[in-house]
């Protein structure tokens, strides 16, 4: 059997890259990571389902044990990707997409290099204004910020190994879809150990 593999997406907020993910779930046989964090769950969220909710000291144990592909502190709570779970889940041949943000995109490069990592772009600086600005969320001052974080985490992109411009979200998901297709066709660990079979069976 084939182990599954790590897709990692991210990109600047208002790419789309939350919404990818779901899309791409619902379209192919994928599932989401789930993050660990010691922040309490808000109404409607479901424990295991939408984060691991845990207590401070059993995440300060995982991090001492290594039990993370990355972690970080936001707001005086933790957020991080349980490395346990996740591995269970691609030796069993599932394949994993991870939605997170650059800094913890970076820490997963170092900690499981052989995920496939796929970096979100909005169309246009004038297309992301309007997508941030749709939110309704963020003052005039935060969105000139955000804009200006893009700026300098598009610098990162030549971390990636595949880019995806998010004009159109439908052309935008089957070109994810597509890069999921074109990496289980690469000759890995997995194809020599078809041809050792081969080996065996003359």
């Amino acid at each position: 059997m084939r182990k599954g593999l790590l897709f990692v997406v991210s990109g600047p907020s208002g790419a789309g890259k939350g919404t990818i993910c779901k899309k791409l779930i619902d379209k192919m046989d994928i599932e989401l990571s789930v993050s660990m964090t010691t922040r309490k769950p808000r109404p409607g969220e479901v424990d295991t389902k939408n984060y691991y909710f845990v207590s401070e000291e059993a995440f300060v144990e995982t991090i001492q044990v290594e039990g993370f592909l990355e972690y970080a502190k936001v707001y005086g709570n933790y957020y991080g990707t349980p490395k346990e779970i996740v591995l269970k889940k691609l030796e069993e041949g599932k394949d994993v997409v991870l939605e997170i943000d650059i800094q913890g995109a970076l820490k997963i490069r170092e900690s499981y290099p052989k995920g496939v990592f796929i970096f979100i772009l909005p169309p246009s600086m004038s297309e992301l204004r309007k997508r941030i600005t749709g939110r309704g969320s963020e003052s005039e001052d935060d969105i000139n910020l955000r804009l200006g974080e893009t700026l300098k985490e598009v610098s990162y992109i030549d971390k990636y190994d595949y880019c995806v411009v998010n004009g159109d979200i439908n052309e935008a998901v089957n070109r994810v879809a597509a890069i999921v297709k074109a990496e289980h066709s690469r000759v890995s660990e997995d194809i020599y150990d078809l041809i050792e079979k081969y080996k065996e069976e003359i």
